[in-house]
């Protein structure tokens, strides 16, 4: 139950953050309109507003989902938006120059430069994920390992709750380490060059 929480969080964080990026990186307005609401949904702390989520979009997974996304979220639209505006000016204006569109700029110069950073973000996206669905499975779950550690809390049973605090942390850590295999089976040269091998 966490770990499908955690990757439907995550896969929302990825279809909304990267696109986002794409738009605060390419509209100086969105960027100055958008930009600071991104920092105050960000700064405003998760476990206050939890139950209000809950609350308000009823028992299931949803509730779950979504507060998985609002922790994950953030570090992909920054680091995107860095990337994507580390791009080498002179090549941006050389593609300018030769007639490309702003989307054939975009995908062909501006995304490739902005891999190593997405890719940053992405595995520390996929440990927020993990911490963002016990969260919400502290607060309203009826199972999960969120659930089983403050089921057994209540109830005393402390090596109940370690074994499933290590099973988080064997889930963060492969789901971490699937993140950079991905990034050297499709994108090895965007890798350091001593990872490259």
């Amino acid at each position: 139950a966490t770990l499908r929480v955690t990757l439907m969080g995550y896969g929302l964080s990825i279809l909304i953050g990267i696109p986002l990026a794409i738009a605060l990186a390419s509209s100086r307005l969105m960027s100055r309109t958008l930009y600071p609401l991104l920092v105050i949904v960000q700064s405003t702390p998760i476990v206050a507003v939890a139950p209000i989520i809950v609350v308000v979009m009823g028992a299931g997974d949803l509730p779950r989902v979504f507060i998985t996304f609002l922790i994950a979220f953030f570090p992909i639209v920054v680091s995107c938006v860095t990337g994507l505006l580390a791009t080498p000016e002179e090549l941006v204006e050389l593609s300018r120059s030769l007639g490309a569109s702003k989307a054939r700029e975009y995908r062909n110069i501006r995304l490739p430069y902005a891999i190593p950073h997405l890719f940053s973000a992405l595995r520390i996206s996929i440990t927020l994920a993990v911490i963002g669905a016990v969260v919400a499975e502290f607060v309203a779950a009826e199972k999960g390992l969120g659930y089983f550690i403050n089921f057994s809390t209540s109830m005393f049973q402390v090596p109940q709750a370690f074994a499933a605090l290590m099973m988080l942390v064997v889930i963060s850590l492969v789901l971490f380490h699937l993140i950079g295999l991905l990034q050297k089976v499709f994108f090895p040269w965007s890798l350091p060059k001593g990872q490259q091998s």
